[in-house]
């Protein structure tokens, strides 16, 4: 059973690269999307999971930051299921089989990590796709966790939306068994998990649904600090982390990281650059 799981997934991810490699060139973005989001759809089922999206404000128009807890590789397809987005990823996803290039179909902003001169080059980006009109996402926490608890944000990407006055959205995922409607740890890629042994273990767990809480945007207030700005969106998305489990664990208040990818806080000719 596993493998015909495993033969049908491989299947979809094929037609995927295909349909980016002979159709996305002659599509509009708008066109894109619809497939993105179909595909991302048939995927979550191929994989068990059913998508339920409480979403309490929409998106803003004209560019707006996401910020969303993070449990799994999963979770870009759960949110492309939702609404097809831009996603901020470490460079390694890039050179992952078949996922990594289908990232960068989907216009998938690399960051590398171990790159301290990266910071200009993303800090600038980030701003001018906000300006532009796009809606990213980003993962603040810098890692994922067992979708238990919520890590302290990372401040430094936020000063993109900062800069530009544009808004952040709080998200939070969560992955419970369908049927119990319990928590369910199937999907948390942690530890010294591989990809493979990620995918084996949302195969063979029972059905599951994932839940999608969109919060209400937030906007930066002139002279307002990244760190203070980004400590808010902290705070929404683990009151919404608690509204699934009460018992679920939260930064310390006050409590925001320093670095974000390997952008430290002590970047300061690359804030100035992009405040420029």
């Amino acid at each position: 059973m596993l493998l015909i799981k495993k033969l049908r997934l491989g299947l979809h991810l094929a037609r995927g690269m295909l349909t980016a490699a002979t159709l996305f060139p002659f599509l509009s973005q708008a066109q894109k999307d619809r497939r993105i989001r179909a595909w991302s759809q048939k995927l979550l089922k191929l994989c068990g999971m059913r998508l339920e999206v409480e979403q309490h404000a929409p998106v803003p128009e004209g560019g707006v930051m996401l910020l969303c807890n993070h449990v799994s590789w999963i979770d870009i397809f759960a949110l492309n299921a939702w609404q097809p987005v831009r996603f901020v990823a470490k460079a390694e996803i890039r050179h992952w089989p078949l996922v990594g290039w289908l990232c960068v179909q989907t216009r998938t902003i690399f960051l590398q990590r171990e790159r301290r001169a990266d910071a200009r080059r993303i800090m600038h980006y980030l701003a001018d796709c906000l300006r532009d009109g796009d809606v990213i996402t980003v993962f603040p926490e810098g890692t994922t966790t067992d979708g238990r608890s919520l890590l302290p944000f990372h401040a430094n990407l936020l000063q993109a939306p900062v800069t530009t006055g544009k808004p952040v959205q709080p998200l939070c995922l969560f992955y419970t068994d369908a049927a119990s409607g319990r928590h369910t740890m199937a999907p948390a890629y942690i530890g010294e998990t591989s990809l493979i042994e990620s995918i084996d273990m949302i195969l063979r767990a029972p059905p599951m649904t994932v839940r999608l809480s969109i919060g209400a945007p937030q906007y930066p207030q002139d002279g307002e600090h990244r760190r203070e700005f980004t400590l808010g969106a902290q705070q929404a998305v683990g009151a919404a982390l608690q509204g699934f489990l009460p018992e679920a664990v939260l930064p310390e208040s006050g409590s925001v990281g320093s670095r974000a990818s390997g952008l430290g806080d002590d970047e300061s000719d690359a804030v100035q650059a992009v405040q420029a």
